[in-house]
Formats: C-alpha cells, structure tokens, sequence
C-alpha cells in the first residue's frame, strides 16, 4: 500500500487539497494527552451492533455520540444516545471552526482499544449528512493508519499516520470517490480514540 504524503515530495503520492487537509499538530501533546485520559475515563462507551448479510454482529470499537440537544433520537446507524457536549467537546468544535470555518453540530467518537478493534471499508454517505459532507477527524493515543481505496479501483490504496493530536478533515467529493477504513493490525496498539464532528441535517 502506497504511503500517502500531504506535502510535494515526489516519491509520495499527494492527495488533493478539495478532498483532504491534514494537520499533523493541531493539538499540543499535552493538550492531546490531558483530552485522551478523560475521554477514555468519562465517555459513555456503548459497543453496538450492526447487519452483516443475514446476522447481527457487534462493532469492533467502541463508540459514544455527542450533539445539540435537539437530535434526541439515533444520529448515526451505530448510535442509540445522544449526550449534551461537554465543555472540551464544545471548545474543540469552536476551535475547529475558528481556524477551517466548518460548523458542526455533532461528533461521534470511536475508541480503538487495541489492535483487534477497526472499521471496515465504508463511505459516509448517510443522507443525514448531506451530498458533500465535510467531517473532520482528530485523533488521540496510538498512531493507526487511515487507508484510503477509490470506491471502483480498489487496487489504488493508499495509507496515512494519524498521529496523536492531528487533525483530518475529508471533504468535496471524497466520500462520493473513496472508501476508507482502519484495519486490524498483527502489532500490539494501545489504545486510539478518534472525534468525527459532523453536520446533521433534519
């Protein structure tokens, strides 16, 4: 799998800037650092299930959502609570704004717990989220790789580092173009928690 790279260098593919912005840093360590711990001890973790062909099958993370108080009902698939933001949800949401001006109203958290857990190939391509959805990803704990595929050439893959503390935001057509996914790992992790804000329409 190709090693995706953000910045000119030849020997790296380089993903388009309408698609994809990367910032490696967007959290100090310590700022990362102090926001995983309370996540991993605070967050109202639920494992859930989901349809594979002709069974039911648990997630394999663990996930919690957060949104404004008037999605009251399931705003992910996965998700069966919505719980009110709290005060470094909210603040990370603003900030994310502030520098990008992308709005939110909801993020919804994974916690990889070891190399076991992943997510499969998917697109986020709920009508919920609009036809262009813009999410943006920050990651906390253990670096695990984000594969990319084109959704009709799955022999074009390539793979990114989400370091700790770094922020991803997919964008334009990407989940219309591309899968992505993060996939199990024969190499022991620690744990890795990710916050997907996103933008729900009634």
């Amino acid at each position: 799998m190709t090693q995706l790279s953000l910045f000119d260098a030849e020997e790296f593919y380089e993903f388009p800037k309408n698609l994809l912005e990367y910032k490696k840093h967007f959290l100090l360590k310590e700022e990362a650092d102090q926001l995983l711990q309370q996540l991993l001890d605070t967050a109202p973790w639920e494992q859930r299930t989901q349809k594979m062909y002709d069974r039911k099958v648990l997630t394999p993370r663990l996930t919690a959502w957060y949104g404004d108080s008037k999605y009251n009902e399931s705003a992910d698939n996965n998700i069966s609570n919505t719980n009110l933001w709290t005060t470094e949800l909210l603040s990370l949401k603003e900030r994310i704004k502030k520098e990008f001006g992308y709005s939110f109203n909801g993020v919804l958290l994974n916690l990889y717990r070891d190399h076991n857990d992943s997510v499969a190939w998917h697109r986020d391509k709920e009508s919920r989220y609009g036809s262009r959805p813009v999410i943006a990803s920050v990651s906390l704990g253990q670096t695990r790789n984000f594969d990319f595929r084109k959704k009709d050439h799955h022999q074009s893959k390539y793979s990114l580092p989400l370091a700790h503390g770094s922020l991803l935001i997919m964008k334009g057509d990407l989940q219309e173009q591309w899968e992505h996914r993060i996939a199990k790992s024969t190499i022991p992790m620690k744990p890795r928690i990710n916050l997907t804000f996103r933008l729900i329409h009634n």
